[in-house]
């Protein structure tokens, strides 16, 4: 599998992504946003785009659908509950699916609920797992849920699905917010060690150049992983004392959240 990230440089600094099967160069555009920017990485990298996917709905990640179609005849691909708000999905997709791209690409397609309720990532597998994961999970961080979204269904995402994959799985988000999330983990828990080294690195480089995170680092710099950290738990108190001592995980989850929305 080939893999090649496209930064958008725009406001809401996103990224888009192609999926290439190395044998075929058939591809897969995950959330495409400028289509003369993604259809020119891939003709860079001698890729054709056959297939679009979407993580979810909102324009930021589909801004791009029509002109790749235009230009390619690629079909598009989304959430099945999310087709009739995109507009011109070709097939909605379900947990469980999975998404051929040429002939040996194979990736699973995860429901995962919380940035907004139709919502799927793509997990790749074998000896080196790879997560598509759009806006549901971000590097150090997690999705908001101002759109449509549920916190409570965001944390289950986490726990249920996201915080069981291997360790070395590769982490694609859909937005490049990096440094500014390792900077609320430490805001949360100022002993991680491991986010202020992560952050520092950061800061170090542009965004374009951020590099990929595994699963196994997110579970030390991610404050929304670390949810029986007593730190973190301690903190979370002085803001919300009726949590109590021993809050569950569920209700650190969704106060974490509540947190990073003004934060």
């Amino acid at each position: 599998m080939l893999v090649e990230r496209i930064w958008a440089a725009n406001e809401l600094r996103n990224f888009n992504y192609l999926i290439a099967c190395s044998q075929s160069g058939e591809a897969l555009i995950v959330d495409p946003l400028d289509a003369d920017q993604c259809l020119a990485a891939a003709r860079a990298q001698g890729f054709t785009i056959t297939q679009i996917l979407n993580t979810h709905e909102h324009p930021d990640h589909t801004g791009g659908n029509a002109g790749v179609v235009a230009a390619t005849r690629a079909r598009v691909m989304a959430h099945a509950g999310a087709a009739r708000q995109i507009g011109g999905v070709d097939l909605g997709l379900q947990r469980g699916d999975v998404v051929k791209v040429g002939r040996t690409v194979e990736l699973e397609v995860l429901d995962t609920p919380g940035h907004t309720r139709a919502h799927v990532c793509l997990l790749a597998h074998g000896d080196a797992p790879a997560l598509f994961c759009g806006d549901t999970l971000f590097n150090a961080g997690a999705g908001n849920c101002h759109q449509g979204g549920d916190a409570g269904l965001l944390y289950e995402t986490f726990v249920d699905q996201l915080a069981r994959l291997p360790g070395q799985t590769r982490v694609y988000p859909g937005h490049e917010y990096m440094a500014r999330n390792l900077a609320f983990t430490l805001d949360r828990e100022p002993g991680n060690t491991h986010a202020a080294h992560a952050l520092a690195q950061a800061r170090a480089h542009e965004a374009a150049a951020t590099r990929v995170t595994t699963l196994a680092e997110e579970k030390r710099v991610n404050t929304f992983f670390r949810l029986q950290n007593a730190e973190v738990i301690a903190k979370l108190r002085e803001r919300f004392p009726e949590i109590g001592q021993q809050p569950d995980a569920r209700t650190v989850f969704v106060k974490l959240r509540e947190l990073r929305n003004k934060w």
